[in-house]
């Protein structure tokens, strides 16, 4: 008797990696965490409980990179995923808070638009075989927009908090900005390589 897909997919999940876990976990916590920060208000136990929820998702993400290549368990299930998962928890959470007036439009339009624009260049190198390392910048960029989802997500009061969060709103598109200038820059032969091709 063949198996139902719904059993397979079953059986497949019940296979999955620690690390693949704790990638479907984050992206599960992405709704949560939203839902929480939505209905907030000016609750600051849901701020707080919000703010637990992401930092448990962050946990995740550093926890399974680390889990898969020190146990070699690295698959092109996260290789896909993990990215996605990275993106979902933060670009999720500054929609959310472009949406609730408590960041800047400008900034949001920038973290954005660089993941467009990075992702539309890797795609292009990969058709071309070649594969593109994080710089360091965006590794500072990453730091600078955890931190201000935190800050913005906690929303204390206070003057000094609120300067604080601006300084760290300003830093984090700043790099945002040069990260993704650095990425263009940097992998420019890139864009032009096909268009060298197709003269010949």
């Amino acid at each position: 008797m063949n198996e139902s897909k719904l059993d397979r997919y079953i059986t497949g999940m019940k296979g999955m990696n620690l690390p693949n876990r704790l990638t479907l976990m984050r992206i599960c916590l992405v709704p949560v965490y939203l839902c929480l920060l939505w209905f907030a208000g000016s609750r600051q136990m849901m701020r707080i409980l919000a703010f637990i929820v992401f930092a448990l998702a962050s946990l995740t993400d550093l926890l399974d990179g680390k889990i898969a290549r020190k146990y070699h368990l690295v698959t092109n299930f996260g290789k896909f995923m993990d990215p996605i998962a990275d993106k979902l928890l933060t670009h999720t959470a500054f929609i959310m808070f472009v949406a609730l007036g408590e960041l800047n439009v400008l900034y949001g339009i920038i973290f954005i638009a660089r993941e467009f624009i990075v992702s539309g260049l890797r795609l292009v190198a990969v058709e071309q075989g070649k594969v593109i390392a994080a710089g360091m910048s965006g590794k500072v960029k990453t730091v600078f927009q955890m931190i201000l989802v935190m800050l913005l997500t906690l929303q204390l009061p206070g003057t000094v908090f609120a300067v604080l969060t601006e300084i760290v709103g300003a830093a984090a598109a700043i790099m945002t900005l040069v990260s993704m200038i650095e990425y263009v820059m940097k992998n420019r032969s890139v864009l032009t390589e096909k268009q060298e091709g197709m003269q010949h």
